[in-house]
């Protein structure tokens, strides 16, 4: 029998408490966030980099970016209390609900920024360090204080900070940057308005209401699918482009066509949907976005290990 403890008790309280502060964190952001810092390490190392260096950037990138959100959650906890997708966010809730004051999530995020820069500078270069504290800043002065209530283009520039794991990971490795760096940046740049915008299109009205200006708030579907589709070009070209200037084998080659032939055929299934006036159901690329990046990451890693070339 699994024991139930409740929610007024000492240990009730911590329980809470510290699932609080794991979900201020954004663990699922920070997913992905390590999806595209991994197969950078392995392609700058050209085979698997040493399981102290790789521990040390991940850790430190997971810490990193729990800060940024941390910060983020307390930048806007009112407009999270405003949409029912963001609403049972620690800083959100309030009265008895709140298990996190925002003073506390605000001491929290910028100890984890302290923490994760002292690891990185003491484990891997400065390099990375400076991109780790790049991307804190981006994330939270560019994008939570400055993009994101002013202007519809600001998951494209604010999601800038995304990725800045990719640089970050080769950094690690060669505490150098190169051309190949430069189009796994370009590859998660171009991916993050369509995989944000098919999640704006969904929860419109929460950002209508909190009145943060996304494309999809402020422009018509059409004109939303028609940028999602340029981008969505652009990010298959620069993922095709890694060819060449990276020198990839035939495994990357042939995975990297198919999954934007298949992240292609979902952008204009969206766009015939939205033309048709059907209903968009712009969570399938959602959805799908999560997939495509997860397994283009992972060939790069098995190509580099395989070592196939074409």
């Amino acid at each position: 029998m699994v024991a139930i403890t409740p929610a007024g008790t000492h240990e009730g309280r911590l329980t809470r408490t510290v699932r609080a502060y794991v979900a201020l964190m954004k663990p699922r952001i920070i997913e992905l966030l390590l999806v595209t810092t991994l197969p950078a390490m392995v392609l700058a190392a050209g085979g698997l980099p040493s399981l102290r260096l790789t521990a040390a950037t991940l850790v430190g990138g997971t810490l990193a970016a729990g800060s940024a959100n941390a910060l983020n959650c307390f930048i806007d906890r009112d407009i999270d209390a405003l949409m029912r997708r963001t609403a049972m966010r620690p800083l959100a809730v309030g009265g008895d609900e709140r298990a996190v004051s925002p003073r506390s999530a605000l001491v929290f995020g910028i100890m984890l920024g302290l923490v994760s820069t002292a690891l990185l500078w003491v484990t891997t270069n400065a390099l990375t360090t400076w991109l780790t504290v790049a991307a804190i800043v981006l994330y939270v002065v560019g994008y939570s204080l400055g993009l994101k209530r002013r202007t519809s283009q600001n998951i494209v520039w604010g999601g800038t900070a995304g990725c800045m794991p990719v640089l970050i990971g080769w950094a690690a490795v060669t505490d150098a940057l190169s051309w190949s760096a430069w189009l796994l940046f370009l590859v998660v740049f171009f991916w993050t308005p369509p995989h944000f915008w098919a999640l704006a299109m969904r929860f419109r009205e929460d950002y209508a209401a909190a009145g943060v200006p996304m494309l999809p708030v402020v422009a018509s579907p059409r004109r939303v699918t028609a940028h999602m589709l340029a981008h969505s070009w652009a990010m298959v070209g620069a993922s095709l482009l890694l060819v060449p200037v990276a020198r990839m084998g035939i495994l990357y080659a042939v995975s990297a066509t198919l999954l934007g032939a298949l992240f292609l055929r979902e952008v204009f299934a969206l766009r015939r949907r939205v033309l048709a006036d059907a209903d968009p159901r712009s969570m399938r690329l959602f959805h799908w976005s999560i997939s495509y990046l997860s397994l283009l990451s992972l060939a790069v890693i098995v190509d580099v290990v395989a070592h196939v070339p074409l």
